[in-house]
């Protein structure tokens, strides 16, 4: 059951889209590992900023100062959330985006045909395509630490060997987007610095559900993204500093070239900016403490406690139902509040479909891990179900899916796949 003090009603009425009805039932949402529902404080922040008057940097206007505060505001909460300092966080459009500008200009340091990176099977393609496709450019080797497709882990027993003297840099995602799994970092980070490889974390997925540490995990590089955890599109990315200096940037002459500025092409999202703030605080408030950062902290678990209560009951659920199958790594491996299944003899599609007439969000395919759908042989079926799960969800939902997966199991009318 979740924590009894968790104030699920509460947590509900700062989302206005939880009040969406579809076929006259209201909107349950699990469609967060994809981007989750704006909360409130976060809309009504960026509408006020909007309202009051925008403005560019560089001007000596109150709008124009008002600006800087913003962005220094969203470096300060980014960085509380990341626990990293100010001057490491940078913003973008999104990770994709901010992947492939680092990627470029690292790789202006690559020797030609020299070397190897390193990349995985697990991972979102973000955290892939754009290391290999700068690699390619340059003739290094592209290497794989190589999924275990029976546990849907990582298989780390040749991580020594993959990642060698030769080695420029190693990108692993924290949290798998598609099955939950959280991966052992820490190991492939140190193997990383063991032979002075530059190691990048893809945390998209993993900051909207647990407290992550960027100066603990020892990453160069960690990504994630303000609309998974309930703000609008901004990518952030935190970065050593001593690297942020040695980056060469393709930019604009007159753009500023100093740390962190440097990164950030352009004019920024300064709205975007606004509900960054607004989301880390509204993390926060789920937790007490003196500073931003103890009260994320406690935040998270919190959340984590409320997460973990409805998946474990979404879980069992599920594999109660006949021809439901989970894929998932087994226990005790962590896992994020993502459940991802199929149903025998029914498309993930179909299953999908069914599942929005009933006014409940899932969402099916390879949701861009493609790499990790190949191995596990969807890639022509449709690949997998996934229903992600967030704080304001509640047990009614997960019961709503489970009976209505179970309806749709039994269902001799549904379309088969052929």
């Amino acid at each position: 059951m979740p924590a009894p003090t968790y104030p699920i009603e509460k947590v509900r009425n700062m989302f206005p889209a939880l009040k969406r009805t579809v076929n006259e039932l209201p909107v349950a949402y699990f469609d967060g590992p994809g981007g989750s529902q704006v909360a409130g404080p976060v809309i009504r922040a960026v509408s006020e900023y909007m309202q009051k008057g925008v403005a560019n940097l560089g001007g000596t206007y109150v709008t124009s100062r008002e600006t800087r505060q913003i962005v220094e505001r969203a470096r300060a909460s980014s960085a509380a959330l990341l626990g990293s300092d100010c001057e490491n966080i940078a913003f973008g459009a999104n990770m994709t985006t901010l992947a492939f500008r680092i990627a470029r200009a690292l790789s202006r340091e690559w020797r030609e045909g020299k070397g190897n990176i390193v990349v995985t099977e697990l991972d979102h393609h973000a955290n892939v395509d754009p290391w290999k496709t700068a690699a390619e450019e340059k003739g290094l080797d592209v290497r794989t630490i190589q999924l275990n497709p029976d546990t849907l882990t990582l298989d780390d027993g040749k991580v020594d060997e993959v990642i060698d003297e030769q080695t420029e840099l190693v990108a692993i995602g924290l949290a798998s987007n598609v099955v939950g799994t959280i991966n052992d970092v820490c190991r492939v980070v140190q193997r990383a610095k063991e032979v002075d490889a530059l190691a990048v974390i893809d945390g998209v997925h993993a900051v909207p559900h647990f407290l992550v540490d960027f100066k603990q995990l020892e990453a160069d590089i960690l990504f994630c993204s303000a609309y998974k955890f309930f703000g609008p599109h901004v990518g952030i990315v935190a970065v050593k500093r001593d690297l942020l200096e040695r980056l060469k940037m393709y930019k604009l002459k007159p753009h500023p070239g100093g740390v962190p500025e440097k990164l950030e092409t352009g004019t920024i999202n300064f709205e975007g900016l606004v509900g960054v703030t607004e989301a880390v605080h509204f993390i926060a408030g789920f937790g007490t403490g003196q500073s931003l950062r103890e009260r994320i902290a406690d935040g998270y678990k919190n959340i984590e406690t409320h997460e973990k209560a409805l998946a474990d009951r979404l879980r069992a659920g599920l594999a109660d139902i006949e021809g439901v199958t989970l894929y998932q790594a087994p226990d005790p491996i962590p896992k994020t509040p993502t459940v991802a299944f199929r149903v025998t003899g029914v498309h993930p599609v179909e299953v999908c479909h069914r599942m929005a007439e009933q006014a409940i969000h899932i969402e099916s395919g390879n949701f861009y891990a493609m790499t990790l759908i190949d191995r596990l042989g969807f890639s022509e079926s449709g690949g997998l179900i996934r229903a992600g799960l967030a704080p304001y969800n509640t047990e009614e939902e997960i019961d709503r899916l489970i009976d209505s997966v179970c309806s749709l199991s039994h269902n001799s009318s549904v379309e088969k796949i052929k």
